[in-house]
């Protein structure tokens, strides 16, 4: 699931991959911020739709309490629905994994008890999510960065044990609303001690969208030099100050080997002030085609989901793309 990657000489620390893993997260982070909740079924509806327009993993759900996000209520229908025959005919979604042709379903967890409820629904990849920051730690999690590492420790050796497959999302690892400015020298401290376990994946997320560049750079290189060889290395961006896009560019020249982006942009973290939607979709799409980048998507088929989407919620989505439309026409 890596990307191949040529380097430019003279430029030891830039590369060009020729394909990267746009791993899709509106079903979960996209919906997650929305004052209109969607039932199981729409969103089930929203992942075959996103699996047909070609996207090679979804972030489909979260297990986290219905009274915390309520967006995220009826997880286990969500998967049921998504993964049935119907839907994986529709859509090439699979709750077993990777198929010809098909889609990896995944759910982000916060907690052992969410991981348990994700391996229980049939999941075969899930993602564990924490702050690098304390003070976000303790609102959104209840519990030290310390205690979240160990815990990823945990639910690494968990999931070898269930033969699931494990990524580690990395929040605020560019800035926190509450610590302010997190350096990457105490990011990378974090995601070593987390790479120690080798999970399948490393995130590191831009939770409330102040990331830059030379940050990416900073973090990406450092991460390479104690990232074991089968761990992917990902990042998530948010467009709140219009950096996402320039921040997945530098990530995919410095070995990104996964982006998370949303349909139409849509996105925001309920816990953090200010923290509007994610990079979209189908503008990262065209943007990583035009640099000669392979991602499989299918951008008309996600402007169209888009158009659909909005249409469940009430309203317009940011996304760039279907309203300036594909170059060439």
């Amino acid at each position: 699931m890596t990307g191949s990657s040529a380097f430019h000489p003279g430029r030891p620390d830039a590369m060009t991959p020729d394909h990267v893993t746009i791993v899709e997260v509106g079903p979960r982070d996209g919906l997650q911020n929305e004052p209109t909740h969607l039932s199981p079924a729409v969103r089930a509806e929203l992942v075959a739709r996103l699996a047909a327009a070609g996207v090679p993993e979804i972030e489909a759900v979260s297990f986290v309490h219905p009274q915390r996000v309520p967006q995220m209520a009826g997880a286990e229908d969500v998967i049921a629905a998504a993964s049935a025959p119907g839907a994986a005919t529709a859509g090439g979604a699979t709750a077993g994994g990777a198929t010809a042709g098909g889609t990896i379903l995944m759910g982000l967890v916060l907690n052992e008890r969410g991981f348990e409820r994700a391996v229980a629904s049939g999941l075969r990849h899930v993602r564990y999510a924490f702050p690098v920051s304390e003070a976000f730690a303790a609102r959104n999690q209840n519990q030290t960065v310390a205690q979240a590492t160990a815990l990823a420790a945990t639910l690494t050796a968990r999931a070898r044990a269930e033969g699931v497959g494990i990524g580690i999302v990395l929040a605020t690892s560019f800035g926190c609303p509450f610590d302010g400015r997190i350096p990457p020298a105490a990011v990378l401290r974090v995601a070593e001690a987390v790479a120690q376990a080798a999970p399948d994946e490393l995130v590191f997320a831009d939770s409330i969208g102040v990331g830059n560049p030379r940050a990416v750079r900073d973090l990406l290189r450092g991460a390479r030099t104690f990232a074991a060889p089968g761990t992917r290395l990902g990042m998530h961006f948010h467009n709140t100050r219009n950096t996402g896009y320039a921040n997945a560019a530098a990530a995919v020249e410095h070995g990104a080997q996964s982006l998370d982006s949303s349909v139409g942009g849509l996105g925001g973290c309920p816990f953090a002030p200010r923290a509007t939607g994610n990079v979209a979709t189908e503008d990262l799409g065209y943007l990583l085609r035009e640099m000669g980048v392979h991602t499989g998507l299918d951008l008309g088929a996600l402007t169209r989901t888009g158009a659909w989407l909005a249409a469940q919620l009430g309203h317009d989505l940011p996304g760039m793309l279907a309203q300036a439309g594909d170059f060439p026409a």
